[in-house]
Order: C-alpha cells, then sequence, then structure tokens
C-alpha cells in the first residue's frame, strides 16, 4: 500500500488509541475511529477530548479522526490498529475478550491486502495462537490476504516529553513483507526509532518484561518501606542516596499502591501463559503480591496513628485525597485509591473523596469543604493541587493525621505543627 494515500482505522478510542488516531490526522492520513461508547464517538467528532490530555486538548480540535459505532469502517481501511483493553478479572486471570472481539470485528469487514496492528499488551503467543487462527478460520491466508503484526502500546499518560509522537516502538511480524509494511508505517506517524523484531512474539514479550520490571523494582522499595518503618528509616532518603550512584542504580518509590492500566496487569499475562507451559514466576508472583498489599498496609498505618490519639477508626471523619491512579491526569484504571475506600468502608469509616481531577466521582467538590469535615487524611495520588497546600492550612482546619501515600508532603513541616504525619516507610 501507498504511505499516507492508506485509509487508517484505530479500534478503541481510550488512552491508547485516541492519540493513535490523532497522530495519524495530524500525518496525513485519512482516519477513522471505532468505538462502542457513543458519547466518546459523540465528543471527538464534536473536536471535545474525553480524556484529560494535554496532546489531545492541544491536538484533536484540529486533527480530528471520524469516529463512528459502526464496524463497516473497516472495510474502508488499509491499516487497522487494534487498541482494546486486555484486563485482569477478579482473580488476576487474563481476559483478552477485547482482543478477540475487535479481531473478529476486522475479519467480518476485512480488505484483502490490509495491515492489522494488534497494540494491545498481550502475552507472548497471543498474536500466532489467538489472532491469526480467527483469520485463517476465514479463509484468509497471512502474509498474503493479511498482514499481522505487533507493535506494542507505549504511552504514559501526563508525561510532558514523552507522548505517542516520539516514544521508540518495536513492532514485530509473521513475515517479511508485514513486518517492512508495519515498519514503514510506524516510521511515518513516530519520530521515534521503530525497532523490528525477529518475531512477534518477541514483540509481545517486550512490553510485558518493561511492566513486569517496573512492577518488580516497585515491589522491593515497598517491601523496604514495610521494613525500615520498623527501623525508623527514611526510604525516600535512603533511595534519594542511593540514586547519587551514576550507575547501576535506578531510583523506584513506595507507595499506597500501583495503578493503571500496565504495570498491575501485564505480568499475570505472562504468569499465566508461563503456567501453561510448565514454568513457575515465583519472582512476579511475589512482587505482585507485595504490590497488592500496600492499600491494605496504608490503611494499617491510619489506624496506628489513631491509635496514638486514641481515635476509633469506626466514627472518624477520613479525607482521601485523588481518585486517579497518577497524579495530574483523571485515568482512575486499577487505581489503588479504590481499594483504600473499600477497606476503609470494611472498618465502618465515614469518608470522602476529593480529586481535582475527577470531580464527578468525588464526594465532595471542593478542596477547603472536604478539610472542614474531616478529622484525618489520606494522600492516595500526588496531583499538584495537593502537593501545594500550605500545611498551616491542614493545622487551620484541625487535621490531627496525614498519611502521607505518596510521599509528596512535607514531613517535618507537617510534624512541626503537631500533627501526626506518616509516610509509606518514612
Amino acid at each position: 500500500m501507498e504511505q499516507k494515500k492508506a485509509k487508517v482505522c484505530v479500534i478503541g478510542l481510550g488512552y491508547v488509541g485516541l492519540p493513535l488516531a490523532v497522530r495519524c490526522v495530524e500525518k496525513g492520513y485519512e482516519t477513522f475511529g471505532l468505538d462502542m461508547d457513543k458519547n466518546k464517538v459523540d465528543l471527538i467528532n464534536q473536536g471535545k477530548s474525553p480524556i484529560e490530555e494535554k496532546f489531545l486538548a492541544d491536538n484533536l480540535p484540529t486533527h480530528r479522526p471520524k469516529a463512528t459505532t459502526d464496524e463497516k469502517i473497516i472495510e474502508q481501511s488499509d491499516v487497522i490498529l487494534i487498541c482494546v483493553p486486555t484486563p485482569v478479572d477478579d482473580l488476576y486471570m487474563p481476559d483478552l475478550s477485547p482482543v478477540i472481539s475487535a479481531t473478529k470485528a476486522v475479519v467480518r469487514n476485512l480488505k484483502k491486502g490490509a495491515l492489522v496492528v494488534l497494540e494491545s499488551t498481550v502475552n507472548p503467543g497471543v498474536s500466532e495462537e489467538i489472532v491469526k487462527p480467527l483469520f485463517e478460520e476465514a479463509g484468509f491466508k497471512v502474509g498474503k490476504d493479511v498482514f499481522i503484526a505487533h507493535c506494542p502500546e507505549r504511552i504514559n499518560p501526563g508525561d510532558p516529553k514523552w507522548n505517542v509522537t516520539n516514544i521508540p516502538r518495536v513492532v514485530g511480524s509473521f513475515d517479511k513483507q508485514g513486518l517492512a509494511t508495519a515498519v514503514k508505517f510506524y516510521e511515518s506517524i513516530v519520530d521515534g526509532a521503530i525497532r523490528p523484531m525477529k518475531s512477534i512474539r518477541e514483540a509481545e514479550a517486550v512490553k510485558i518484561v518493561e511492566n513486569s520490571f517496573r512492577d518488580i523494582n516497585i515491589a522491593f522499595v515497598n517491601e523496604l518501606a514495610k521494613s525500615f518503618d520498623k527501623l525508623g528509616i527514611d526510604v525516600k532518603d535512603v533511595v534519594l542516596g542511593a540514586s547519587t550512584k551514576p550507575f547501576a542504580f535506578m531510583p523506584h518509590f513506595p507507595s499506597c499502591g500501583v495503578g493503571g492500566h500496565c504495570i498491575p496487569v501485564d505480568p499475570y499475562y505472562l504468569i499465566e501463559r508461563a503456567k501453561k507451559s510448565g514454568f513457575d514466576h515465583k519472582f512476579l508472583k511475589i512482587a505482585r503480591e507485595i504490590n497488592n498489599s500496600m492499600p491494605s498496609y496504608t490503611v494499617e498505618i491510619l489506624q496506628d496513628a489513631l491509635n496514638e490519639l486514641r481515635l476509633p477508626m469506626k466514627g472518624t471523619k477520613i479525607g482521601v485525597l485523588g481518585i486517579s491512579y497518577k497524579a495530574n491526569v483523571d485515568d482512575t484504571r486499577e487505581s489503588p485509591t479504590f481499594k483504600i475506600l473499600t477497606l476503609l468502608g470494611e472498618h465502618g469509616v465515614k469518608y470522602d473523596t476529593y480529586d481535582p481531577h475527577i470531580l464527578k466521582r468525588s464526594t465532595i467538590k471542593t478542596l477547603p469543604a472536604l478539610l472542614k469535615k474531616v478529622d484525618a487524611l489520606i494522600i492516595a495520588t500526588d496531583h499538584k493541587e495537593f502537593k501545594e497546600i500550605d500545611p498551616r492550612i491542614f493545622k487551620q482546619n484541625g487535621i490531627k493525621v496525614i498519611i502521607d501515600g505518596k510521599n509528596c508532603l512535607d514531613k517535618d513541616a507537617i510534624k512541626k505543627l503537631g500533627i501526626i504525619y506518616k509516610g509509606i516507610g518514612r
């Protein structure tokens, strides 16, 4: 296919797919966006982003994909990019049904010779064992009638530097022509380097390794935080000290939990797929166990702090600042705040929430109103609005306890005011 004259269809207009579709428009492609959420589709067609993201705010109004809920749009498309979620269920079992559903839609409407790229994060083997057979069962010959590739999404919501335009990518395919076509396409829309992988399975493994690496290192510092709490050591100070070593150390910091759609999810895909092949990922499972324990540990710290004041958990009014999983975005996927709120509820705690980026899910709509109402705070997200609070405001509102789940506040200034401060490992 001739670049730029090719028509692109992005399936899934979420945190990954929508910026990608906008970028394709910016780079001169006629671009369609397919999503089953009609409200989202309507907003996009009005040039309004359903997601809080600077890149979208700056570019969607002028580089608008043609959004639709009609899968027939795939019939016109030369390049189809599948960007649907790959979640886990309540038992942490991978759920590939969105990928299967999207792939079946492509099979039903495929234009012969099209390039189909799976961007969704999957375990090694999904393209080979699930995606490819769906096309073959419908009579399409891979490498002739359809070219299948995998280019695992890389996105960091809220990052002022790295976004869909410049993050380097890796690409794998089943055949040389599919690989060459996919690499050429991504080189036309991404300013960063595009690395071809030797196999599609290796490309699938790349994203799992990236996020498992993060998960393991975060688990390490979370375990250190629990240990250093016992030893009276400030883990944040220690990590910053270790960071002065100019080689062989990469700083990671503990917190009240790991959120987002990648780090707390992707390791389970490798764990479960490896189990089917007879391998037990003990290290990954331990890391997940540690990181999953942090919301509970945060609530334990709160209980200890209240005990110092002889205040009961039940009956004490608690304010939770932050609902999104990371700072300065409205992304709530896998946010540890939800687990914290569930645990507070199980203790009979009366709580209120406030997140300036997600007011519709906040029980109180302003920070001053929340501070006036509660006796203790849990900082669950390190939004800039919370980091900029003058500690004296806490004192003026009668806040007795602050649990800094992101270690983002001025510990010494708060303690000098007579407020009990406890961070995660500090």
